[in-house]
């Protein structure tokens, strides 16, 4: 299961109370590339040289992906999917080679939850450098790469955490 929104939607906080509910779940790994890539020099990966920012996304979500088919547990919430890669593209613009599009055909996930954009709780770090406006683009972004390849999303509505979790829960077994 994927777990997707623009950034700022509350995507962690679900994930953080999923694990601590005893849910197998799996962090966004964006922050992990970007921290690294700082390590090594690089400022900010993803505007200095998007392609290799995202070709480390594939290759990390991808591994993701094939642990979550190995797990014991048929159910598994993931933070951001393939094609979350290829939306961020779109919106800044970028063309990618063909295997990113391949590897988003391959790697097929069982449900697409989708966080709307929430200006009340959007927040802007040192990793998420959009504003609330352009958070809202990719929002837009998401749900048109994610529909294009197929997927029926499922928006989870505002609310407390406990709410969401519930609606999503619920969703999960509809």
């Amino acid at each position: 299961m994927i777990i997707t929104g623009g950034p700022g939607t509350g995507k962690t906080t679900i994930i953080d109370k999923l694990i601590e509910y005893g849910h197998v779940c799996y962090p966004e790994i964006s922050r992990e590339i970007t921290l690294e890539a700082k390590k090594q020099g690089v400022e900010q990966l993803f505007l200095e040289k998007p392609l290799l920012f995202s070709e480390l996304l594939l290759e990390g979500r991808k591994k993701q992906y094939q642990k979550a088919l190995a797990e014991e547990n048929n159910t598994v919430f993931i933070d951001r999917g393939i094609p979350d890669i290829l939306a961020y593209m779109h919106y800044i613009g970028d063309s990618y080679p063909a295997f990113f599009d391949q590897a988003c055909k391959e790697n097929q996930y069982s449900k697409v939850f989708i966080l709307p954009p929430w200006e009340e709780i959007y927040i802007s770090d040192e990793a998420r450098y959009e504003n609330y406006e352009q958070a809202k683009l990719i929002f837009d972004h998401l749900k048109e790469t994610y529909q294009s390849y197929g997927y029926q999303l499922i928006e989870i509505p505002k609310g407390t955490v406990e709410e969401r979790i519930n609606y999503l829960l619920k969703e999960l077994h509809a």
